[in-house]
Order: structure tokens, then sequence, then C-alpha cells
């Protein structure tokens, strides 16, 4: 499955586009469609299907670029899970990138769902506020590829937090709780 093969990051991304944006960059990004295909899938101009896709893929490539790393990106999530657990406001506004942003998934009809948060000082004050609950059910794990947290079980997970790591600092926390994404997730230990 193609969610497989891509990051969490990528696919919040993805998730961010239009439904237009994300078809036209996808058939065209991925599959190779040509855009007078693509137009006629659309019922649009192929201009407008380029644009749709030209659009889509800026976005797609300004979302931060992980570190490649994956010890580098465990030893980053380890030291957010220590600061989580220890209640330290400091160290944790240190490991997050200043320009932060923690987007929440909790499923489509959850009254649990937030806008996307930004900043260290906020990201930090919402994952203290939330961290003496269930920091310390958190598990480091690989989620697509990626450094992340699993709470549950890998057989029955609860939800997953996907960590993008940028120059050694957390750029992006994407938590994803929404059963039908959780199913499509790859997650190791």
């Amino acid at each position: 499955m193609l969610a497989d093969s891509i990051g969490l990051a990528l696919l919040v991304v993805l998730e961010s586009l239009t439904p237009a944006e994300r078809l036209a960059f996808v058939l065209h990004d991925v599959f190779a469609m040509p855009f007078d295909d693509i137009a006629q899938v659309m019922d649009r101009s192929p201009d407008s299907a380029r644009q749709l896709a030209s659009r889509a893929r800026r976005r797609v490539q300004a979302a931060p670029q992980p570190d490649r790393d994956i010890a580098l990106q465990r030893r980053v999530v380890d030291a957010f899970l220590a600061a989580a657990r220890a209640g330290d406001f400091e160290a944790l506004v240190q490991i997050l990138d200043p320009d932060v942003v923690f987007r929440t998934d909790p499923g489509p009809v959850s009254p649990l769902a937030h806008p996307p948060l930004a900043g260290a000082g906020p990201v930090a004050r919402r994952v203290l506020g939330t961290a003496p609950r269930f920091v310390n059910l958190a598990r480091p794990v690989l989620v697509n590829g990626e450094a992340g947290a699993l709470f549950g079980t890998h057989d029955d997970p609860i939800a997953v937090i996907g960590f993008t790591v940028v120059g050694g600092r957390v750029a992006e926390l994407n938590l994803v709780a929404d059963p039908a994404k959780l199913r499509h997730l790859t997650i190791e230990p």
C-alpha cells in the first residue's frame, strides 16, 4: 500500500491538500499520469490540472525534510519522552523546533479534535497538560520507518505519535488515533 511506503509527516501534508490538489498531485507525481488524462478524470482543463498539481507539489516540498538518521531520530524522541515524563517544560522546549507544529487526528467524529498548534511554548504546554495521564504508556517505535511513539500494542494500537525530526529537533508531531488510519500504518519496534 502507498501509505506503507511514505512517512507519516508526508501523509499529514497530503491530507492538508484540497481533494482536487491531492488527486492531481498523486495521479501525476506518483502514478505518472499525463495532465490530459487527469483533466478528463477531474472534468477540468489540462492547465487547471497542471496548476493543481503544481500547487500541491510546492506544499509537499515545503514540508520539513526529516533527518534520515534513525538513531538520531530515536535519541530525539527519547529526550522528548523523558522531558514529558519529568514534566520538564524547559527541556521540552529545547528539544522542540521554535516553529514546531502539533497535529492531532483522533478520527472523523471525535470530540477530541484540535486545530494544529504551532510554536515550542504552546506545544510544550499542551504536551505537559496531557502527558501525566498518558506518557508512561508511550513506547518508542518506528512509524512508517520514522521514529515515533506507540500507545497500546502493535496488534491493537490506541494511538501513535509520528515525529518529524529536523536538525536534531522535533519540527512536527502528528498524533493519530483514528482507528481506520492506524490500520494502515507500519509500526515496528
